[in-house]
């Protein structure tokens, strides 16, 4: 969708920024995911440009992000659904929006997201699986996976801690 691709870069956010990375598609999710979103129409309020809103949600159910359904006895008539895949980015524009909130939304948050079963504040944590809440994103440090070409990972490795 970019454009441009990463083939060239080992890089899961860079093949999810294939997906999700251009302007409107992750407003296109906040929408399908906290406004109820599911209808062409639905979508075009955003102010996208149609042909740009046509393509960004055929590559969606292209990419398994989104499914087509029939949303009334007339077949013609579609509505645009979230898969399991496409859901999974909630914890993505949850983390986006506290970033925005702190840094460039002068007159404080215009939204706060909140579990419907309790009440409470949703929030995006950096949290490691033995400590707990990491706060200094100069804590993190980067090793191979398992899905890492070996010529890649032995530089990677060389540059531990």
């Amino acid at each position: 969708m970019l454009g441009k691709t990463y083939d060239a870069q080992v890089c899961s956010a860079a093949r999810a920024l294939e997906l999700v990375g251009e302007r409107w598609s992750l407003l296109i999710v906040r929408d399908a995911l906290f406004a109820g979103s599911t209808r062409f129409n639905d979508f075009s309020r955003l102010g996208i440009a149609t042909n740009i809103l046509a393509s960004r949600l055929d590559g969606f159910v292209e990419a398994g992000i989104m499914e087509r359904r029939p949303y009334s006895d007339n077949a013609e008539l579609l509505e645009y659904v979230l898969t399991e895949k496409g859901r999974e980015l909630a914890a993505v524009i949850v983390a986006l929006t506290a970033w925005g909130d702190r840094w460039v939304a002068p007159d404080g948050p215009p939204v706060s997201y909140t579990h419907t079963v309790c009440r409470g504040p949703i929030a995006s944590r950096l949290t490691c699986a033995q400590c707990g809440d990491i706060d200094d994103a100069r804590e993190i440090y980067v090793r191979p996976g398992p899905g890492m070409p070996e010529d890649l990972a032995a530089r990677v490795r060389s540059r531990e801690p």
